[in-house]
């Protein structure tokens, strides 16, 4: 009987496949070239059951606030009108502006044992477990489930707003081999094309982030996302109408969930 010999490189391939939608910081043509191969077909449900479960688990507080329930962990982005009912086992925060963060709203959130992660400036007085600082580029595996790496988040018009040297940031968070893209706020910029993401978190506001809804469905499609969130509207800045434009321009590309506000 002849013996069937599967050459390592499709072997370790379909191992990669098989565990994670996308691998966190993958590039666009290492992405590209994953999702050509022939094994692609015995992941693709998977990898869409895992993004629709998580997906229903990431709640939209208000502004650039989510909570995401991780199993038995509970992660927050940006806190912003938080209850005080559900603690956090890590918080993320994106820069250092009032909207995203304040000592009055982590108050209500976090516990002892809370993992705080967030750039140089963001000084907490409250009793947690940890204080994390990372730079764009910068990973923090918090457990074998959630990964966390921070990428560039800044301004290249509205330089006032974000400037890039302050090195605030959006993160890629991978939940069950599921790579979740919060934006931050950011402007269009040229980073997006080198990672890719399943489900992106983008800002509408365009007053301080995206010139235009247009450029928040570019971005979307640079980081290859699978689904899409809008974020970042309905408070300061941006419309629920906003928010429609964005669901339509991306119709037929990738599919967009707006989320209730508070849900």
């Amino acid at each position: 009987m002849k013996k069937i010999i599967i050459p390592a490189c499709l072997l370790a391939l379909g191992i990669i496949l098989f565990n994670a939608c996308t691998k966190d910081g993958l590039s666009s043509s290492e992405a590209s070239a994953v999702n050509a191969a022939s094994v692609k077909d015995q992941s693709t449900d998977e990898c869409k059951n895992n993004i629709d479960k998580l997906v229903k688990n990431i709640h939209w507080i208000e502004q650039a606030c989510f909570r995401i329930d991780a199993g038995k962990y509970t992660v927050y982005i940006d806190p912003n009108s938080v209850p005080d009912n559900i603690k956090a086992d890590v918080i993320l925060i994106t820069h250092p502006h009032g909207d995203h963060w304040s000592q009055a709203e982590l108050d209500k959130i976090v516990k002892p044992t809370t993992i705080l992660i967030a750039p140089a400036e963001i000084v907490y007085n409250g009793q947690i477990g940890k204080r994390i600082i990372l730079k764009p580029g910068e990973e923090y595996n918090f457990s074998g489930n959630i990964k966390i790496k921070a990428v560039p988040a800044y301004n290249i018009d509205k330089t006032w707003a974000h400037p890039k040297e302050n090195n605030w940031v959006g993160y890629l968070i991978k939940i069950n081999g599921v790579t979740i893209y919060h934006a931050g706020d950011t402007e269009l910029i040229p980073e997006m094309k080198t990672f890719s993401a399943d489900i992106a978190m983008l800002p509408l506001g365009q007053t301080y982030t995206f010139n235009s809804v247009d450029d928040a469905a570019q971005a979307a499609k640079d980081v290859h996302a699978k689904l899409a969130i809008p974020m970042h509207f309905g408070l300061y800045e941006g419309t629920a109408e906003d928010a429609v434009t964005f669901k339509s321009l991306l119709k037929g590309s990738i599919p967009v969930i707006i989320k209730e506000k508070g849900k």
